[in-house]
C-alpha cells in the first residue's frame, strides 16, 4: 500500500517504558531515560530514578514527518550525578506500519555498542492522516422491519375485487335427500327396560302404574247361579241347614 504524501504530517509517539535492560551499575539502581531522534528532532525523557532494568515513563513527542524517511533512532542511557552517563543500549524503529495503518504499539529490541542484547523499549505511535484500506465487502443491508400496522386497517373492509386472482370456486348445495335408502330392518328394535318402582308407595287412589297381580279364581258355588231354561244345566243347589 502506498504511504506517500506524509510530508509536514504529526506523528505521535508515546514512550511507555523499557523491559529487561543491561543493568550498568553495581550497587545501586541505575536511573535509566530515552531518547528518541527523528531527522534532525530530537527529545528526551526525564529519568526514572532507581528505575533498575525496568523502568517507565508514559511520555508522548510529537513529530513532524519527512518524506522518504521511514525510521527513527532511540537510545537508553543511564543518567549519572558525578561522572558521565552511561550508555545502556540504542536501535532503530520503522515506520512502516504505523504509517500505513494508523497505529502502531510495540516493543523494539536494543543493543549495546559491541551488538549485544541490551533489552526492549515498548512505543505507542498515532498517525492520524493514514489511508485506510477500502473494503472489499458490500456494506451489509439494515435489518428488515415491517411497516407499522394502523388500528383503522385491521377493520377496514376487504377489497371488492382481489386482483388477477380467480374468483372462488361455487359448491353445489347439499342433496336434501339422503343418499342411502333408509333401512329399518338393519337393525332390532331396542329391549324394553320397564321403569324403576318409585322410591316411595303410591299414595292411596292414585292409579298404578303396574297391572293388578293375578288372583285365583273363587271356588265354584252353584247357589250363585239361577236355575236356567233346561234341566241339569247347573248342578242342583244344596239343601239348606
Amino acid at each position: 500500500m502506498s504511504i506517500s504524501g506524509i510530508q509536514g504530517q504529526p506523528l505521535e509517539i508515546t514512550v511507555v517504558g523499557c523491559t529487561k535492560l543491561k543493568d550498568t551499575e553495581w550497587i545501586s539502581r541505575q536511573d535509566p531515560y530515552v531518547c528518541v531522534e527523528y531527522a534532525s528532532t530530537k527529545f528526551r525523557t526525564r529519568t526514572h530514578t532507581d528505575g533498575g532494568k525496568n523502568p517507565t515513563f508514559q511520555e508522548k513527542f510529537v513529530f513532524t514527518l519527512i518524506e522518504g524517511l521511514r525510521e527513527i533512532n532511540v537510545a537508553v542511557w543511564n543518567s549519572n550525578s558525578i561522572t558521565y552517563d552511561d550508555f545502556i543500549g540504542s536501535g532503530k524503529v520503522q515506520l512502516q506500519k504505523v504509517l500505513s495503518q494508523g497505529f502502531d504499539d510495540s516493543s523494539w529490541p536494543l543493543q549495546t555498542k559491541t551488538g549485544r542484547h541490551a533489552g526492549e523499549v515498548r512505543l505507542i505511535m498515532h498517525y492520524a492522516n493514514a489511508n485506510k484500506p477500502a473494503t472489499s465487502y458490500a456494506p451489509s443491508a439494515p435489518p428488515y422491519m415491517a411497516p407499522p400496522v394502523s388500528q383503522s386497517s385491521l377493520y377496514a373492509a376487504p377489497p371488492a375485487s382481489v386482483g388477477s386472482y380467480p374468483a372462488p370456486t361455487a359448491y353445489p348445495a347439499p342433496s336434501p335427500y339422503s343418499p342411502y335408502p333408509p333401512n329399518p330392518a338393519a337393525y332390532p328394535p331396542p329391549p324394553y327396560h320397564p321403569p324403576p318402582p318409585a322410591a316411595y308407595p303410591a299414595p292411596y287412589g292414585a292409579p298404578s302404574l303396574y297391572p293388578p297381580p293375578p288372583y285365583p279364581p273363587p271356588p265354584y258355588d252353584p247357589s250363585h247361579y239361577p236355575p236356567g231354561p233346561f234341566p241339569g244345566m247347573y248342578p242342583p243347589r244344596p239343601p239348606p241347614y
